[in-house]
């Protein structure tokens, strides 16, 4: 049997800002930038209490929270404390799969630590964690990934919450289908539409009739709705893609314009790259949000970060504007999935 943890720190970045910093302790506090297009990355619980979210915009956070302080980001700090975290996790297992910088999943079916208990396990690594960091974490302990994600928020913060294999089915039934990752607001309006809110309501459909709802992801959420998850932890991750992306302080409306944002942006693209060893490029992009929040991806098949290829991009991309104002440019690069490169790089050698 599984025995999957899914450890997710307590509002990451600002609780490290609060531990740093005591003046921030007592107030509602975010993490982001705070000019008129910023975005919060994450929150404390006191800015939470009056609607403030990660991922919103600083503007409308101040709206519901005036009181709200918002510091820029110190990503060096919190790469330092995530590997220390990461550190504490390895004296448990060697199974490890980071999912960003403040949560992972973690595999001890196999421990014989705490007489092989992972709930023992997971509370010594949170102990391990505040002792250490003076950082809360939170858990979630299941016999799969999915069910251990959606546990670990549900006792937050500094909680954790067990569900054995027994306690499966009840503890899905009535879960709201917006908990699902991969389900979106959009797909959950859908999904309401057609009489869909629940993993009970799903279980009482079938996978033919979601397909014609949710395409592909249907044979995915119908497991998910009887608590089946069977992927096991991918601990060599490998990076798919590589972006670069900035939001600006006023829309811009011409083609000029974007190329010069392009041209500030490809610099820093390529230091990027720089960065990451071994991967095959297979694909450029960019990509435009409009000044109604849309946005379109444009793509070409490559081999290298061709600067040009960019501006030919723009022009597919620029034709999609339609008079809409442009708020945001990226630029991306796609690699090739690695027994995609070996079979590259055989075909390669039979050439040879």
């Amino acid at each position: 049997m599984k025995k999957i943890i899914h450890i997710d720190m307590d509002c990451f970045y600002a609780a490290v800002e609060m531990r740093d910093f005591p003046e921030y302790r007592n107030i509602p506090l975010a993490v982001g930038g705070d000019g008129p297009r910023s975005v919060l990355c994450t929150c404390n619980y006191q800015a939470r209490k009056f609607g403030v979210r990660s991922a919103m915009s600083a503007i409308k956070a101040k709206q519901l929270c005036p009181e709200l302080t918002i510091v820029h980001g110190r990503m060096t700090v919190y790469k330092e404390v995530s590997d220390h975290i990461r550190e504490i996790f390895s004296r448990y297992t060697s199974l490890i799969e980071p999912l960003s910088l403040d949560e992972a999943y973690l595999d001890v079916s196999d421990s014989t630590l705490y007489q092989g208990s992972a709930t023992l396990i997971a509370q010594q690594i949170r102990a391990d964690i505040f002792n250490e960091l003076n950082l809360t974490a939170s858990a979630g302990i299941a016999p799969n990934k999915f069910i251990a994600k959606i546990a670990s928020d549900e006792n937050k913060p500094n909680g954790q919450c067990v569900v054995s294999p027994d306690k499966v089915p009840d503890f899905v039934k009535n879960l709201s289908l917006k908990k699902i990752p991969g389900i979106g607001p959009k797909t959950f309006q859908k999904l309401q539409s057609f009489g869909f809110s629940t993993c009970a309501d799903i279980r009482a459909s079938s996978v033919a009739t979601l397909t014609t709802i949710v395409g592909k992801f249907a044979t995915s959420l119908y497991q998910k709705a009887h608590g089946i998850d069977n992927r096991s932890l991918e601990v060599s991750r490998q990076r798919k893609s590589l972006a670069i992306e900035t939001t600006l302080a006023i829309d811009i409306y011409n083609e000029t314009e974007c190329l010069t944002v392009i041209e500030n942006l490809y610099p820093k693209l390529l230091q990027r790259l720089a960065k990451v060893e071994g991967r095959k490029i297979v694909r450029q992009g960019i990509k435009l949000k409009f000044n109604d929040f849309n946005q379109t991806t444009v793509e070409q098949q490559s081999v290298c970060a061709e600067h040009d290829n960019y501006k030919t991009l723009l022009v597919k991309a620029f034709e999609r504007a339609k008079g809409r104002g442009i708020r945001l440019v990226g630029l991306t690069l796609g690699f090739a999935e690695p027994n995609l490169e070996c079979e590259l790089n055989n075909k390669q050698l039979s050439l040879l």
